[in-house]
């Protein structure tokens, strides 16, 4: 017998609404569901794996799970949450961004096999392009009354909010667009359910409505929480933007340290939402970690979790590693295989010199690299004091006041790592 969905998601922390019957529709045999994607950039950020997670077990629980790209829904805009109609995309970009999302959601749907419950990746543009309006308002959006609609509280937010100039008629229909995607889905797909996050609720009945009045026939609707930070902040952002699963875009180091910093209470809850590890390793880990917190147990098994998964083994090593480099013991050949952008993230903030090349390939020494060129200490006789001390380093590694820093010395052929004592780091750029 295969695992019980509802019940899974349920100690996980991942159900929110459900409809009636849900859970026994889908103890009665193998069913569909979907999850919508929105396309509007080519990578996911994190604020998406719920989703992606929640398809997971549904195909780990012998169900086939469907992703939707959402093309034609990216090209109007979903109110729900929004304050601002989104921008619309081109159809050139939104075939590249389905691909790429494509790529991204293999590391965790099984699309290929010849399993019975393999992936499916939809794109509702290619249903809805040559639908007419005409067609469209006779055939769909005569059988959901404005009244209906606008008992949404997805609508109702927005045109009560202070600062909305209002919702365009163009986001209005897009609950129909969603729930005509359900219809369409029932019919050619036997998908059965739809599932989604909170905000998403009244497009999904929507759907369901639509089965029930056109399809006839039954749909079902389940929805995870909103993922929210125990401090307060927004989960998946940080000073920089989104946390993406591209690593161009966010690297793995930034991602590994994105989860690593988690607070206790927040791991607790992502460890569950976010990697598969079973009930009873969750329960050991969670104890483990209450009774030695400063060992930080959860944060690193989450962290490690889901670095391997979104990236790979290799990826998470380079990210411990990385962070060893300013946190704590690591060689100079642990800095030489950094690659640049590694690099940057691993020392952003930390105070920087600009030389010339020329003085590089001449031979820096020592007092000039401290204070004389770069003003990092405040004079040279701080300078010589520190180098008497042994207290200066150049790439982790001990040097004196006759050492000369040359071309040999640069990582990524551009920079120079220069530590006073275990506190005071610097970087010599080559230009």
């Amino acid at each position: 017998m295969d695992k019980n969905f509802v019940e899974e998601i349920t100690w996980r922390g991942m159900l929110n609404d459900v409809m009636p019957g849900t859970e026994e529709h889908l103890q009665e045999g193998h069913r569909s569901a979907y999850v919508g994607i929105d396309p509007t950039a080519d990578s996911l950020h994190i604020g998406h794996l719920v989703g992606v997670m929640m398809l997971r077990h549904f195909q780990l629980c012998g169900h086939k799970p469907v992703a939707l790209v959402g093309g034609a829904t990216g090209m109007i805009g979903d109110p729900s949450g929004k304050s601002n109609e989104r921008n619309l995309l081109d159809e050139a970009t939104l075939l590249h961004n389905q691909n790429a999302l494509k790529a991204q959601l293999s590391k965790f749907l099984d699309f290929e096999s010849d399993a019975q419950n393999a992936a499916v990746l939809v794109n509702n543009y290619d249903w809805m392009k040559n639908f007419s309006f005409l067609d469209f308002i006779r055939d769909v959006g005569k059988h959901i009354t404005v009244n209906y609609m606008m008992s949404k509280d997805s609508v109702k937010k927005r045109l009560s909010s202070d600062a909305s100039e209002g919702m365009s008629f163009t986001e209005f229909t897009y609950q129909l667009v969603q729930g005509y995607d359900f219809l369409y889905l029932y019919r050619n797909q036997n998908c059965t359910l739809q599932m989604g996050g909170s905000d998403q609720w009244g497009n999904i009945t929507t759907g369901t409505e639509l089965i029930r009045r056109i399809g006839d026939g039954k749909g079902y609707g389940l929805t995870c929480p909103l993922i929210t930070k125990a401090d307060g902040t927004k989960f998946g952002k940080t000073e920089s933007g989104n946390i993406w699963l591209d690593p161009d875009r966010t690297s793995p180091y930034k991602f590994y340290q994105y989860w690593l910093n988690t607070s206790d209470e927040d791991a607790e809850r992502f460890i569950k939402i976010f990697t598969f590890l079973p009930k009873e390793e969750i329960e050991n880990l969670v104890a483990q970690h209450k009774e030695a917190p400063h060992l930080r147990q959860l944060q690193k098994t989450l962290a490690e979790e889901i670095t391997v998964m979104v990236h790979s083994r290799e990826d998470f090593d380079n990210a411990v590693k990385a962070s060893e480099v300013l946190f704590g013991k690591s060689t100079a050949e642990d800095l030489k295989n950094l690659n640049e952008g590694t690099f940057l993230d691993v020392f952003e903030g930390v105070p920087q010199a600009e030389v010339e090349r020329s003085e590089i390939e001449a031979g820096m020494d020592m007092i000039a690299a401290l204070s004389a060129k770069t003003d990092f200490l405040k004079s040279n006789g701080e300078a010589r004091r520190a180098l008497k001390e042994n207290s200066v380093s150049i790439n982790k590694e001990k040097v004196t006041e006759d050492y000369q820093i040359t071309t040999k010395d640069l990582l990524n052929n551009k920079y120079v790592i220069i530590n006073k004592g275990k506190r005071n780091t610097y970087i010599i750029r080559v230009v």
